[in-house]
């Protein structure tokens, strides 16, 4: 059996990008739960990461509509914010699986670790704040919030003005220890959720929490290599990875070898804000050690494609396929 992080994307915790209520989210938990449990089931050691895109920019938002409210208002830190997404999806999570595995009469210890991750203030990602989170604002607002809060406000295809954060590359996971620990155990881990709060080193092991957002797959990467997992199974909106995509000659790919898909990269096939942060995770992972793989597929078909029966799989160059 295999050690396996699971890197769960928006659909997993949002079916309908309509409905952003808690109720919303717990029934798609739910859903998901029963993937993740199958993987158990099989004797499969899992790990859990996700992303928190939807919901830590809801809580922005309403920290911010509190605040135009009154003044007695505070808007929240940004990095207490991905805390707290960090914990409520973690808990949804968390419920579901236990709830599943007690159906199938399943004993495993299901956990949500709040997960601090090291980035490098010094990284590029911090001159050039990308990622928009919160609510619209006009010009006016904007500029009050920039000169009052010193927030970094961008015009968001002509809706209106947003903050944007950093997003910066991931160096280590804090709770290294914690989460050993908990694997160690038994226990199924929900871990850096969201990527993690991100945290700099401002000295002697001193952390601070940083206004940014830090790619899920990425983050997820880290902690497979942490674990020396076996699997790095990124689950997305696609059964597969294809070339052309969208495009009459699109072709879905079942096999790739790091090398094809450094090729495919290079000539622009991954878009940046979905697919190609992905294969740059799995590039990361499979790399650094012999006999890992990535797989990249869509929720429904996380079974399949462990068994390899779907998906995209992603070895090393040297890796020979069965």
């Amino acid at each position: 059996m295999s050690r396996i992080v699971v890197a769960l994307g928006g659909n997993a915790l949002q079916s309908d990008p309509e409905n952003k209520s808690a109720e919303a989210q717990l029934k798609a938990c739910k859903k998901t739960s029963k993937f993740i449990v199958d993987l158990i089931e099989k004797g499969h050691e899992v790990v859990i990461a996700h992303g928190n895109g939807p919901q830590v920019g809801q809580l922005v938002a309403t920290y911010e509509a509190a605040a135009s409210i009154s003044d007695k208002n505070i808007i929240m830190p940004f990095p207490e914010c991905g805390a707290m997404s960090q914990g409520y999806i973690g808990y949804q999570l968390q419920q579901s699986i236990k709830g599943e595995m007690q159906r199938r009469g399943l004993k495993k210890e299901v956990a949500t670790l709040i997960t601090q991750v090291l980035v490098d203030e010094n990284d590029p990602g911090f001159k050039n704040p990308t990622k928009p989170v919160g609510s619209f604002f006009t010009k006016e607002q904007a500029r009050e919030l920039m000169d009052e809060k010193g927030y970094v406000m961008k015009e968001d295809s002509n809706r209106g003005w947003r903050r944007v954060v950093p997003s910066p590359i991931p160096e280590a996971i804090i709770e290294e220890s914690e989460i050993k620990t908990l694997v160690g155990s038994g226990c199924v881990v929900i871990t850096v959720g969201g990527g993690g709060v991100p945290v700099i080193d401002e000295g002697d092991g001193i952390l601070k929490g940083v206004p940014a957002v830090i790619d899920k797959d990425f983050a997820s990467e880290k902690v497979a290599e942490m674990l020396n997992a076996d699997i790095l199974l990124i689950l997305t909106a696609v059964e597969q990875v294809a070339v052309n995509f969208g495009k009459p000659d699109q072709k879905n790919i079942t096999n790739m070898t790091s090398l094809q898909a450094r090729n495919y990269i290079e000539k622009g096939h991954f878009a940046p804000g979905s697919m190609l942060p992905k294969i740059k995770a799995a590039l990361a992972f499979v790399e650094k050690k012999p006999g890992r793989k990535t797989i990249i597929t869509s929720l429904e078909k996380a079974r399949e494609a462990i068994e390899g029966t779907a998906g995209t799989t992603i070895y090393n160059i040297n890796a020979r396929f069965a």
